[in-house]
């Protein structure tokens, strides 16, 4: 394997893990600040490995649109605890990667 295959598939492996765990410390844990640190970390790596230029603006509107719709629904009672914890892993999860592919975009357009 090539060292740029290497990272492409350490990339999609840091999405699945960020995402199962997401969900997972969503069900069993509150509010665990080790876990949004791992998941903030796994996101940055997401950022970096993942997210070509090409993706960058559908990227973003999308992880803007998912962390404005985690807040919404965390204000409506009837969602339920465990899907909000889930959405606020989640939504930390994205906003590892938005930062990074953000700054990528800002640095990208900075060059131009």
């Amino acid at each position: 394997m090539f060292e740029s295959e290497q990272l492409a598939f350490a990339g999609k492996w840091a999405f699945i893990v960020g995402l199962v765990l997401a969900v997972i410390a969503g069900i069993l844990f509150e509010a665990e600040e080790l876990v949004f640190w791992v998941l903030a970390v796994l996101g940055v790596i997401v950022g970096l490995l993942n997210v070509s230029r090409a993706e960058t603006q559908s990227f973003l509107l999308a992880a803007i649109g998912l962390i404005l719709s985690a807040t919404a629904l965390n204000l409506i009672p009837i969602v339920g605890e465990t899907l909000s914890q889930i959405l606020e892993y989640v939504a930390a999860f994205v906003a590892g990667a938005m930062i990074v592919v953000a700054l990528k975009a800002l640095f990208e357009t900075g060059r131009q």
